[in-house]
């Protein structure tokens, strides 16, 4: 059963001005409400409710004003249902470029209702003739069922742009078919209940990775490159309108734990919006400040993933810490939500700093295995950026690739590595933890169309599923879902070689073109057959290069050269800090520099550099404590409701 809600009767006037502006004047007007809402957008009480909350979530409530020509905004208040809510509301200048003069934003910090339901939301300002604007939208309240055997613990793993078709691709890299029939399963596959997941964001179809990982983590749409918070009309980056998130509120009203492992650079959207709020993901300074800043509010105990270059100081080799994105927040802000208040530190040694707060830091895997019982707080920074894809770091450990090398971090953990460990620290939090666990470059590699990259990555991935799999099984009060952000690239299998290995790669150097590489390659229908790679002992192909291979096709792609063999390097990661000096400005910079000896351009359908995110529905799969819930076709934001409806205890 999804949680309840109630719908609201009432409709209110979208936008009731109650002082007429002279006719020359721009009329006065709300220009924005938060939290967001059909009914002040488009004065439709039968559209859906855009924002909603458990009762008790924390949520700021904001507007922005334009006054008549020649006034100002001298006061607001806010009323809910008609009653005024109590606190103090702030009035500072809009600071958008092309907004009226003198535009107003009110604002009023961690508001929170008990009351269930679909509640209109009003706010009336007052302009210094004494007229008064005023406009309502709503938002809802959603009741729980508070029913027996509530979970203790909740595990969301992400991957990153993992669509159905990502899932399909990896399980017959790892089991293969036979006769129509798949050899084996993955262990996502295993999870009993499977729901289909709307992926949309506040302002688009097509998704970022922010709103895409914020509305599980807070149950609100947000902008896309926004994250934890509403969109509002100033230019600074840290001062949005926030939602309480998942951990914040379980943290505060039940003492559980948090716990963020990832394979990008931690600063990185997904992993950002389960404990961090920002109106841009690119702010790494602050994004990163934050995580430590605010543990006391989220509950954060463990952290994992690269992103070494916004922990150093300015003055190192390889620092990227800088005072144009780190923050202080206003006064109101901190203060109401009890957080720290923020400095522009770009010399803070951030390591240093955790290890004072009594955390454990590690550096490589060799330091990760080492940890023992005793580390009540885990921090684990493995690369300067983004870590290496799990392709790149298993040939390392064999010995087949120098890629890891190059990096200059040869002794990387794997994501399982990672999750085990992290599983570890956090289940020793007697009142237990949410686990956000992210296979990142199963969307940075769909991105670049190097499909083995991203093959192997969800293999790496569902590894660590497998993992939590075996956890809840040990600790039967524990939910773990399988979800997706978004869609990457439109993936899709559209067949199998008709050649061997060999063969391909003749024709790979030949320059022949699509008559090389098309014409006589591509598979389809049952020239596709059975492709079938073998495993090695460590869970991962033997070689990705085998004889009549799968190919991938891509929907959302841009130009590329294509010769269907694995990729002996990666492309060159912008976010590399030393991405422009050797050896790793040697790596081919986008999919038009590489495979060219094939000369078989596949023209995009788009004119991005690389592939797009697609609007495509994913799929999400859950087990253990609460799982029977997540059935159906629902949006997004319903993850996190269902996942509220197990854990919160009334």
């Amino acid at each position: 059963m999804h949680p309840r809600g109630r719908t609201s009767g009432r409709v209110g006037a979208v936008l009731g001005v109650l002082a007429l502006a002279a006719a020359t004047s721009a009329a006065p007007t709300v220009l924005r409400l938060t939290p967001p809402s059909n009914l002040f957008r488009f004065g439709n009480p039968n559209l859906p409710v855009v924002s909603r909350f458990i009762a008790g979530q924390r949520f700021d409530l904001q507007a922005t004003i334009a006054p008549d020509e020649g006034q100002t905004i001298t006061g607001a208040r806010f009323l809910v249902d008609g009653v005024e809510v109590s606190g103090p509301v702030t009035l500072t200048p809009a600071t958008v470029n092309g907004l009226p003069v003198n535009t107003t934003i009110a604002t009023l910090r961690a508001y929170a209702s008990e009351s269930y339901g679909v509640h209109d939301l009003t706010v009336e300002a007052t302009q210094s003739d004494g007229a008064v604007i005023s406009a309502t939208g709503n938002f809802e309240i959603v009741e729980l069922n508070f029913g027996k055997g509530r979970a203790k613990n909740v595990i969301v793993l992400i991957g990153d742009g993992l669509g159905i078709a990502h899932r399909t691709a990896a399980r017959i890299m790892a089991h293969g078919a036979s006769q129509g029939k798949v050899n084996g399963a993955l262990a996502m596959d295993r999870m009993p209940y499977t729901s289909s997941v709307i992926t949309h964001s506040l302002n688009s179809i097509v998704t970022d990775s922010s709103p895409g990982s914020s509305c599980y983590s807070s149950g609100n749409k947000a902008n896309n490159n926004q994250h934890g918070v509403f969109p509002d009309d100033t230019t600074a980056v840290f001062d949005n309108p926030r939602v309480e998130l998942m951990g914040e509120f379980l943290h505060r009203t039940q003492g559980t734990a948090l716990g963020i492992v990832t394979t990008s650079d931690i600063f990185d959207a997904t992993p950002a919006a389960w404990a961090t709020h920002t109106q841009s993901r690119s702010a790494g300074t602050g994004i990163c400040d934050q995580y430590l800043d605010d543990a006391n509010a989220t509950g954060l105990r463990v952290l994992m993933g690269g992103g070494r270059k916004w922990h150093l100081p300015n003055t190192e080799r390889g620092s990227q810490r800088s005072a144009n994105n780190d923050y202080i927040l206003p006064e109101e802000l901190h203060t109401a939500w009890g957080i720290a208040p923020g400095v522009i530190d770009p010399e803070r040694d951030l390591i240093a700093d955790y290890e004072a707060a009594g955390w454990t830091y590690v550096a490589d895997n060799t330091e990760l295995s080492e940890v023992g019982p005793d580390a009540k707080k885990l921090l684990g920074l493995f690369t300067l950026s983004n870590m290496n894809v799990a392709l790149d770091k298993i040939d390392g450990r064999r010995g087949n690739s120098n890629v890891v090398d190059d990096y200059g971090f040869p002794d990387q953990p794997m994501l399982d590595e990672m999750t085990v460990k992290a599983l570890e620290v956090l289940s020793q939090n007697p009142s237990g933890f949410v686990l956000m666990v992210e296979a990142a470059s199963i969307d940075k590699q769909a991105h670049n169309m190097d499909s083995e990259r991203w093959l192997l990555d969800t293999l790496e991935f569902d590894r660590a599923v497998d993992r939590c799999l075996q956890f809840a099984e040990a600790n039967p009060k524990t939910l773990v879902i399988v979800t997706a952000d978004h869609e990457c690239a439109g993936i899709n299998i559209i067949g199998g070689s008709r050649v061997t290995d060999a063969d391909l790669e003749v024709r790979a150097n030949s320059g022949g073109g699509a008559g090389q590489l098309r014409n006589g390659v591509v598979g389809t229908y049952e020239s596709a057959g059975f492709p079938r790679y073998s495993l090695d002992a460590d869970g991962y192909p033997v070689t990705t290069n085998i004889d009549y291979r799968m190919l991938i096709g891509y929907a959302a792609n841009a130009d590329r050269y294509e010769d269907w063999r694995t990729n002996p390097l990666p492309l060159r990661d912008s976010q590399q800090p030393f991405n422009n000096e050797p050896p790793l400005n040697q790596y081919p910079n986008g999919p038009l520099n590489r495979d060219t000896a094939g000369n078989f351009l596949v023209t995009g359908q788009i004119a991005d550099p690389v592939a797009a995110h697609t609007a495509s529905d994913i799929l999400q799969s859950a087990a253990g404590r609460g799982a029977s819930r997540f059935t159906g076709v629902m949006d997004n934001t319903d993850t996190f409701f269902l996942i509220m409806d197990a854990v919160v205890r009334n």
